[in-house]
């Protein structure tokens, strides 16, 4: 679909929708009445984060009915480029509110741009581009120039003050892309980037610490996801392009790994930092069916190429997934 056009002359903007409750205040319920399919999946994952070499924490609920699996779900974690999600769900917000337009341009320097090995970080020619599109880039390629950008448009303090609307206590943005960047500069010291396959100097990383970057929990982020996909953050047009936008990720070696269909649509986001790697997103089945999940991990080896860490992330998802479609 086209993106929408904010017209030129509207009634008053909607009044801010309080957000759902707390996505944690729900206690859990006894191990007795948790599914026997919920528990062989849980045991499952676990195993299989093991088996990959990696600490893990996965939240996967049904959209339309709230149920959910979780395995250390409450943990916070740093976020990386998943705090992306936030950032674009508080772009759409603003600008059903009207205080962003989505079609205004925007001069992208060649100079001073944001580390990245993707999008306008990899080019060397000054750009001009729509907020959305920069919104697709930031997705699509994780695009951390097009990222900071729509933070200096919107700004943290409102990324935070969006998702404390929407009930998410514990997402929390401190630093744009830049910031985590200049960060692990410092951390790494005069040696630069091979100091990072140290694994000392990458325990002590700030990156990392979820005390002192940007971070959530696996089940807030299911619980954003989930809004974003039942109309909650934006109406509409605008979360229809949302949604659209989260589509666009090129990346299938993680979370869409797991669901090798052709009718399975698979809406997603990466995060990835020393030892890090994440995917947030939602699976949508042929009979309606919609998922939300999140899959975070930690490897014990600080090697870039681990495609076994990768792929877990797959695994993890389809059996959480699968617990939640069984009967």
């Amino acid at each position: 679909m086209t993106p929408p056009e904010p017209p030129p002359a509207q009634p008053p903007p909607p009044p801010e929708r309080p957000g759902p409750p707390r996505p944690t205040d729900a206690p859990a319920p006894p191990a007795s009445r948790v599914p026997a399919a919920h528990r062989t999946a849980r045991s499952r994952i676990r195993q299989a984060f093991t088996e990959a070499g990696v600490t893990g924490q996965l939240h996967a609920r049904d959209i339309d009915t709230g149920a959910g699996l979780a395995v250390a779900a409450d943990t916070p974690v740093s976020t990386a480029s998943v705090h992306k999600v936030c950032l674009l769900a508080t772009l759409y917000r603003e600008a059903e509110h009207g205080r962003v337009d989505l079609t205004a341009a925007v001069d992208v320097p060649a100079e001073g741009r944001t580390p990245g090995p993707t999008g306008l970080g990899a080019m060397r020619d000054a750009a001009r581009l729509s907020l959305r599109d920069l919104a697709v880039l930031a997705v699509s390629v994780s695009d951390n120039t097009a990222a900071d950008v729509l933070w200096d448009t919107v700004g943290i303090e409102a990324v935070n003050r969006a998702m404390t609307a929407l009930g998410l206590t514990r997402t929390t943005a401190v630093q744009k892309v830049r910031d985590l960047y200049a960060a692990l500069a410092e951390d790494a010291g005069p040696a630069g980037a091979p100091a990072l396959l140290d694994p000392a100097r990458v325990a002590r990383l700030r990156a990392l610490d979820p005390a002192r970057t940007n971070r959530s929990t696996p089940r807030e982020l299911t619980a954003l996801l989930a809004a974003v996909w039942r109309d909650e953050v934006c109406t509409g047009a605008y979360a229809a392009d949302l949604r659209r936008t989260l589509g666009t990720q090129a990346w299938g070696h993680r979370l869409a790994s797991g669901f090798p269909f052709d009718d399975v649509r698979i809406s997603g986001k990466t995060g990835t930092l020393p030892t890090l790697r994440h995917e947030i997103g939602v699976v949508e089945y042929p009979d309606g069916g919609r998922y939300a999940v999140a899959v975070c991990t930690r490897a014990a080896a600080t090697a870039v190429t681990l495609p076994a860490a990768d792929a877990v992330i797959g695994t993890a998802a389809r059996l959480a997934v699968d617990a939640l479609r069984a009967p």
